[in-house]
């Protein structure tokens, strides 16, 4: 039987004994009966989907030889379709597995009801790759087939199984394996769908939420490709992997609690709790209550008993932001959990224990105030485990634009504009500005620029007047001739990159320079050409997603 790219098969008893009886393909699949046979009597005699699941996953991968299998349920209530089990992906690549009907090759399959067939799954439009389980070694040559759970005409679910094939023929028996699969585990699949509702709309949101969160705070969502933020997610990187104490040093605005949460979601806590609490917004005579809790009636108006951030942090990570706020006694106490991890709550004699990891940080110089008797040292040495310095925007080179880039484009959807550029003089003046509230200042610069800009363009007269002249921003630009000159030669350079979507051999024919030569200049004021990369040219770049 011939089958498309991407096609229907319809299951057909009789012709798959007689194919099943034929070992043409090397692989001979009779050895499978006995396990068919197993599955029926796990589902005859308890109906426990979990029990099937662990046997038929184990065949896919063994006998089978899939690469990757997983099994999809569907909750009609959020139309959600969500990964189940699974072998092969990570828990990270599960999580990301939602989809909802009709989107993607599982949500098609769930919608029509019908198994489809993609021969080569590189070539197939409805490929996501939303688990991004490809994404590691580019566009696969495996072959993908997703069959309906089917029970009473109503879709719960999918298989779905990934494997290189070079003889049809065992592509085409394979599906019709696990189409019999479906089909005898598919009154169990109801059975769970029905007993467990709710715990499956919890599930499925977690994965979601839990995935989502992932998105937004990995490493590589933070913003930026100059040598210095470079360095950061190395820190990053290495120190996630492991438990120990963090200390994020930097200036206000630059990002820590982002490299907080980078952190946390790359570790081993990622799947417990990520407890924030802002040292600086903590009354002194509330902050220990806070932090560690209380007992009820351990003071006026603690009528119930109160979780502090530490034991809500539990088996995960507590972040401590601007903790060089916290006064001498309550860091006292919090050395105690740095050194035992264990704390007493206020108003209470006994001990409790906490698995949890901390990561603090601070604008403040803590070794001035140790010295100063404002904090002590003991302490000091405990959160100083590994120092990780977020550097300034001003010392981030061409990551200035690159962020004015991304706020331009996410302030512009929320305020209903359609900011197309930011023109070269108002880039000039944002390369200029020696920024001191850092990041969170440049956002707050480019939103109120989108607001009053009235021709899709940020100009340098959309911006504030602290940025528009040289005395007034606290720089050295329009001083002297050879500063005047290196600024127009940085905007030359930046203008050509924007013009050829970061190519840096068509930028250099555009100013009439070499490859090697526009490298030099671009090194020298630390611009980096992905900055310059269109949406479109990075998604013609992209690894295709299921």
């Amino acid at each position: 039987m011939h089958m498309d790219e991407t096609s229907t098969l319809e299951f057909d008893v009789d012709h798959f004994i007689d194919e099943f009886s034929h070992c043409f393909t090397g692989e001979c699949r009779v050895a499978v009966l006995p396990i068919l046979y197993r599955i029926s009597q796990t589902i005859t005699e308890s109906a426990d989907l979990a029990g099937s699941l662990s046997i038929i996953l184990g065949v896919m991968q063994q006998q089978l030889k899939m690469e990757r299998g997983m099994v999809t349920l569907y909750d009609r209530s959020s139309e959600t379709i969500f990964i189940h089990d699974s072998f092969g992906l990570t828990a990270e690549e599960k999580a990301r597995g939602t989809y909802a009907p009709g989107e993607g090759i599982t949500g098609k399959v769930v919608s029509t009801g019908k198994a489809i067939v993609a021969q080569r799954l590189r070539d197939s439009p409805d490929f996501l790759d939303r688990t991004r389980a490809h994404a590691r070694k580019g566009r696969t040559k495996a072959a993908f087939f997703c069959v309906p759970i089917v029970h009473a005409q109503k879709v719960l679910g999918t298989i779905g199984a990934e494997r290189v094939y070079f003889n049809q023929r065992l592509l085409k028996q394979d599906v019709e394996i696990l189409t019999m699969i479906a089909s005898m585990i598919a009154p169990a699949a109801e059975l769970y769908l029905t007993e467990n509702l709710d715990k499956v709309r919890l599930e499925a949101e977690n994965c979601r939420l839990r995935s989502a969160l992932k998105e937004r705070f990995r490493p590589d969502n933070i913003i930026g490709n100059s040598k210095p933020m470079l360095e950061v997610y190395e820190l990053i990187r290495k120190v996630a992997a492991t438990k120990a104490t963090v200390l994020i040093l930097g200036e206000s605005g630059v990002g820590k609690e982002l490299v907080a949460n980078a952190i946390h979601y790359n570790s081993s806590n990622a799947e417990g709790p990520f407890i924030k609490s802002n040292c600086a917004a903590l009354p002194e005579n509330l902050a220990e209550s806070e932090l560690f809790g209380h007992e009820r009636g351990a003071f006026t108006g603690a009528v119930t008993l109160h979780k502090g951030s530490f034991e809500m942090a539990d088996g995960g990570t507590i972040f401590l932001d601007e903790v060089g706020e916290l006064s001498l006694p309550v860091q006292a106490k919090l050395l105690r959990v740095l050194q035992e991890r264990t704390f007493e709550r206020v108003g209470g004699g006994k001990p409790l224990k906490v698995d949890v990891r901390i990561i603090a940080a601070t604008n403040r110089n803590l070794a001035e105030m140790v010295e100063k008797g404002r904090f002590r040292e003991d302490l000091f040495y405990r959160l100083n485990v590994f120092p990780l310095p977020v550097p300034p925007l001003r010392d981030r080179g061409s990551d200035v634009i690159t962020l004015a880039d991304h706020f331009a484009i996410t302030c512009s959807t929320e305020n209903g504009k359609a900011i197309k550029r930011i023109s070269t003089p108002a880039l000039t003046m944002l390369m200029a500005y020696h920024w001191p509230g850092n990041v969170r200042e440049l956002e707050n610069v480019i939103e109120r620029s989108v607001i009053l800009s009235e021709d899709d363009v940020i100009h340098g007269y959309d911006l504030p007047p602290s940025l528009q002249t040289s005395r007034e921003s606290g720089t050295a630009f329009g001083v002297s001739l050879d500063s005047k000159v290196r600024a127009l030669e940085c905007e030359m350079i930046i203008e050509a990159l924007k013009n050829c979507n970061g190519h840096m051999g068509d930028a250099a024919r555009e100013l009439g320079l070499t490859r090697r030569m526009l490298g030099a200049r671009m090194e020298k004021y630390r611009i980096a050409y992905k900055s310059f990369r269109t949406a479109d040219f990075r998604k013609a770049d992209a690894t295709t997603r299921r």
